[in-house]
């Protein structure tokens, strides 16, 4: 079925039934009636192919996301449901495609085939090739994290300075004095990923504000790395205390092992920290936490992406999130 089918039933120019559909110009009530009457009675769909040739736009957003072999974590997955979300939700479609390594030319084809209107990236590094890209293409895009150069780019993010820096100066309210900073992974850290990095230097401001002992660790994405990485820890600084962490994946294990060495959360160790609430919740005791809103997060990255499509000479804008911490049941005083 199409608009010239359309245009024969009602009776009708197919420029008129075009202006119908579009919008673009103004017909009368009697006309317009009649002509979403015959498209009612043949349950018409403009092909998305012709329509997106039409308005000069494909009605589809790009999304970059990691490469599936690094399991995505689960706030990264609730970026990436509540950006499908929001983008139904405006008759937008969305195109994932991974970056890194041998993803790279999944990538180039998102930016130079015309298939999208624009893109968000997801999971930016301080010096991030994709951002150099994506700027030199002219291709409308927001990232979800920022670089370190960022006053041209739009972007969202959540203050992971800001956020541990509270943590650690929880901790120490509660008389803690040797606390440990549990980081991202060695291997996203030595790229350069914006919260590892934003998140260490945070730490490493309240320790020296509250003149205490830290220490910082990298710790692999996962149950199991997250386990070794509090065993040795505890082997090798027995005197700590408590930690934080926006390590959200590593959190069973850092459980486990401190289940295995007979240490009682709040009451021998404290855990604090930047998490997603279904980490923060199903901690035992649940965790003491900034809550990151990624589901609001993923909508707000679909709008400024709306906006930068719309207003290409518009001034770029950022939107930080610091999240209050939400006092549950993994931190305590210091009984040492």
């Amino acid at each position: 079925m199409n608009i010239g089918e359309i245009a024969k039933r009602a009776g009708v120019s197919r420029s008129t039934v075009s202006y119908v559909l579009s919008g673009k110009r103004t017909v009368s009530e009697e006309l317009r009636r009649r002509i979403l009457t015959v498209i009612e009675e043949l349950d018409y769909r403009p092909n998305a192919a012709a329509r997106a040739l039409k308005e000069g736009r494909t009605r589809t957003l790009g999304l970059v996301i990691p490469p599936a072999r690094q399991r995505l974590t689960d706030m990264q997955l609730s970026f990436v449901a509540s950006v499908v979300e929001a983008a139904a939700g405006a008759d937008l479609d969305v195109l994932l495609s991974p970056s890194g390594g041998d993803h790279d030319r999944s990538f180039e084809r998102i930016v130079t085939g015309r298939r999208v209107d624009g893109v968000i990236l997801m999971e930016i590094r301080l010096e991030d090739d994709r951002v150099t890209r994506l700027r030199q293409s002219g291709l409308p895009f927001v990232t979800i994290g920022h670089p370190a150069d960022a006053g041209d780019v739009w972007w969202i993010d959540v203050d992971y300075t800001t956020l541990i820096t509270r943590c650690v100066h929880h901790l120490a309210d509660l008389g803690h004095r040797h606390i440990a900073f549990v980081n991202r992974s060695a291997e996203l850290v030595a790229a350069g990923y914006g919260p590892g990095h934003r998140a260490l230097a945070g730490f490493a401001a309240g320790v020296a504000e509250r003149g205490l002992t830290g220490v910082d660790v990298c710790c692999p994405d996962d149950a199991a790395g997250g386990e070794d990485c509090l065993e040795r820890l505890l082997a090798e600084h027995p005197e700590v205390t408590g930690l934080v962490t926006i390590n959200e994946a590593a959190l069973p294990g850092v459980q486990r092992a401190l289940e295995r060495a007979g240490l009682s959360v709040p009451r021998d160790f404290s855990i604090a920290g930047v998490a997603g609430r279904h980490w923060a919740e199903d901690f035992r005791p649940p965790l003491t936490a900034a809550d990151v809103p990624a589901l609001e997060m993923g909508g707000e990255a679909v709008r400024l992406l709306q906006e930068r499509i719309a207003g290409p000479d518009a001034p770029a804008r950022h939107i930080l999130h610091a999240p209050p911490i939400s006092l549950r049941g993994s931190t305590g005083p210091n009984r040492a």
